[in-house]
């Protein structure tokens, strides 16, 4: 069947045709990227490490561990490695420029966290001085940030008894190489923390957020956690011993049904979509009635004819609805990056692409397959005495 047939019938209305596909671009573009966020809010769960284990306090996340937990730790049979991570929680210049930092052991962290690669600085600069920092690439791009720069944070929990900031020396920056680790946190190391605090130069929780175990190979993850939380079951503070995903998923759940909101509004707009393309193709078929009887006239079939005009359907879909996957598409790196604090991991995958031009098929079919019907069963006289 002629291209350029097909063309010529669908945009005998051009506005209305760019309309319909503007709004189908739209409406694939919102449930792209609705879809990434739902996978970004899931990335931390499904490439966590089975080899990571997280020891908080029982009571709260916001409660926090004795220092002295580290060594009894340590100790036990399984654990390999343990680092110290306590949640900083200041921001830079404004309190809209926040991105998550963390007071970590820089040798047992780079060491616990392979996916984390530097790509500028020296790892040595890092475990030196310990006003260095290791910040994200992504963190960098944004604000403007290179090596041997040095920048200030205002402390939100923990804050400088003289009232100014805390200093800062990017020492690396490291880009992560799986979604588990974001490419917009800073690390320091804890002990320009712990030792501020200690000098009485700066208040703030005292403690530790919690610890990160790397298990010894062949070591029982239940095992492990079992004996961690039998071991300070006593106190003077209990704990609740994850696994890397479990505790992930806190976080996720802490927000609610959120796949469950997020697909409800794609549905929505799905079937608003479908219905706006159905009388567009409805309208379309209804003027194209006295053409149609001039095909079959002309010896076009009935099948012909119900190609023709699911082909218009089709066409028309595909148009607005490639160019809105592509629209998400060039605009996942930037969006990655705006919604890096919050939704880190975002990406619009090659399983958000497939789906949504699926559904762009599916919405091209049904809104094209009952006027393609209504060609289709049209007699040569009926067809050329409508008055449509």
């Amino acid at each position: 069947m002629p291209f350029s047939l097909i063309a010529k019938n669908l945009f005998k209305h051009p506005l209305r045709a760019l309309l319909t596909a503007a709004s189908l671009a739209v409406a694939l573009f919102l449930l792209c990227v609705l879809r990434s966020l739902v996978v970004a809010l899931d990335v931390g769960v499904r490439n966590a490490a089975a080899n990571r284990l997280i020891v908080q306090s029982s009571t709260s996340l916001f409660v926090y561990l004795p220092e002295a937990y580290e060594a009894k730790l340590a100790s036990i049979e399984g654990v390999q490695n343990v680092c110290k991570w306590n949640w900083f929680g200041g921001y830079y210049q404004d309190p809209k420029n926040f991105f998550a930092q963390f007071a970590t052991d820089p040798e047992a962290l780079l060491a616990m966290y392979p996916e984390i690669e530097i790509v500028s600085g020296s790892r040595e600069e890092f475990l030196k001085e310990r006003q260095a920092c290791l910040l994200g690439e992504g963190t960098a791009e944004k604000y403007g940030f290179k090596v041997g720069d040095n920048f200030p944070l205002i402390g939100a929990l923990f804050q400088r008894t003289d009232g100014e900031p805390w200093s800062f020396k990017v020492a690396a920056i490291y880009r992560s190489k799986k979604s588990s680790v974001d490419n917009n946190t800073l690390f320091f190391n804890y002990e320009y923390l712990h030792k501020t605090i200690d000098a009485g130069q700066a208040g703030g929780p005292q403690g530790v957020g919690i610890f990160v175990l790397e298990l010894a190979p062949g070591a029982d993850r239940v095992q492990v956690a079992s004996a961690v939380d039998a071991l300070f079951e006593g106190g003077p503070q209990r704990t609740q011993t994850a696994t890397e995903a479990e505790f992930n998923a806190q976080f996720v759940s802490m927000i609610g049904n959120v796949p469950l909101f997020v697909t409800s509004i794609g549905g929505g707009v799905m079937i608003a979509i479908l219905l706006a393309t159905l009388n567009t193709m409805l309208m379309a078929a209804r003027e194209q009635t006295r053409d149609v009887g001039v095909l079959k006239a002309l010896g076009f079939s009935d099948g012909s004819v119900f190609g023709l005009l699911l082909s218009q359907s089709l066409l028309l879909c595909i148009a607005g609805g490639g160019a809105g996957i592509a629209l998400a598409v060039l605009s996942g790196p930037g969006m990655a990056i705006k919604l890096g604090t919050m939704f880190p991991g975002y990406e619009v995958t090659k399983g958000t692409i497939m789906q949504a031009a699926i559904l762009t098929i599916a919405i091209g079919f049904f809104a094209g397959i009952t006027p393609a019907l209504r060609a289709r069963g049209m007699s040569v006289i009926s067809a050329l005495r409508s008055n449509a």
